[in-house]
């Protein structure tokens, strides 16, 4: 933290700028240490309020437009693309949308508060055709709030915070190293969690080669769609029923002679894996998730329905 306030003092309001935007961006580094720190130097009468808060505003503003207007321009392959390095990526586009559908254009006031929401609430914004004024009027208010949060801490507890930084500078590295520890024990165990799942249905996987010659042949399986409401705009697979991965079990037809074809959008078809593990431990055995998901089948030019909308909500006609 020291080194931060210093920082900070020597090199200007830039490094807020720099800060933020990295975070707002999507990297993995946060920038709450600085705006502490910066709220803190507020405090000392070492930085100016009105400029630190415009800095921390503007470069949220400009990171969340461009998520905006990809998730406008692009749909869910953004929040795909985003999930493949989130830690929990076979449900963090499900959350998201449940909290957006949930509390609607406002969520984005809050939305930097929660960590799976930060990045994918603007992109969602922009998927679910939000005025451009009004996400940036909320966006804007969202990233006031939250960056003033910060500063406001870093202003109460700057003597504190002085404090911390003394026993910092004495005890940093080990601080940094049993934390760095912890941080890569999670994600370890998550990784190797998913890996697992993963492994456990890879020979029974099916190509979408495979589901194509099924379907030309006439031997059509029951293929089911995992993705949430918003993602089947783009499309699904000809006689997909959408199913909720929670509803599983009310499949009447999930244990019988047919074989079963699950697919998602999320990376290494970790939801379509589950759901068929899920189904072989009540007893299915024709159970096989789709390799590549619905991406993979669209990238290859298979044929594709697109479902009615009605104008005002994401349920088909």
């Amino acid at each position: 933290m020291n080194s931060v306030m210093e920082f900070l003092v020597k090199h200007g309001h830039i490094v807020i700028f720099v800060a933020v935007f990295i975070e707002q961006i999507g990297l993995p580094l946060p920038s709450g240490p600085v705006l502490l720190a910066a709220g803190a130097l507020v405090g000392l009468h070492r930085l100016s309020l009105p400029a630190v808060l415009a800095l921390a505003v503007a470069a949220s503003l400009i990171c969340d437009s461009l998520w905006f207007l990809l998730g406008r321009l692009r749909g869910s392959s953004v929040l795909e693309f985003v999930c493949r390095v989130s830690i929990e990526p076979d449900t963090c586009v499900s959350k998201t949308h449940s909290a957006y559908v949930r509390y609607g254009p406002e969520s984005l006031l809050v939305s930097k508060f929660l960590p799976w929401f930060g990045t994918l609430g603007p992109p969602m914004a922009g998927m679910f055709r939000l005025s451009p004024w009004k996400f940036v009027f909320l966006d804007a208010g969202g990233s006031l709030v939250w960056s003033g949060a910060y500063i406001a801490v870093g202003w109460v507890f700057r003597t504190q915070l002085e404090d911390l930084a003394a026993a910092m500078s004495r005890f940093g590295a080990w601080i940094g190293v049993v934390l760095g520890c912890a941080l890569s024990a999670y994600v370890a165990s998550k990784y190797i969690r998913r890996r697992r799942i993963y492994r456990a249905l890879r020979t029974a996987r099916i190509t979408p080669w495979e589901l194509k010659r099924k379907m030309d042949a006439g031997e059509v399986p029951v293929i089911v769609d995992l993705r949430a409401e918003f993602e089947r705009r783009d499309g699904c697979i000809p006689g997909a029923i959408a199913v909720a991965y929670e509803d599983l079990d009310s499949l009447p037809w999930a244990i019988g002679e047919r074989d079963i074809v699950f697919y998602c959008s999320c990376p290494d078809e970790i939801t379509s894996v589950r759901a068929a593990l899920r189904l072989k431990r009540r007893g299915a055995t024709r159970v096989h998730p789709l390799l590549g998901g619905f991406s993979g089948w669209r990238e290859l030019g298979f044929p594709i329905e697109t479902p009615l909308f009605r104008a005002d909500t994401n349920v088909p006609a």
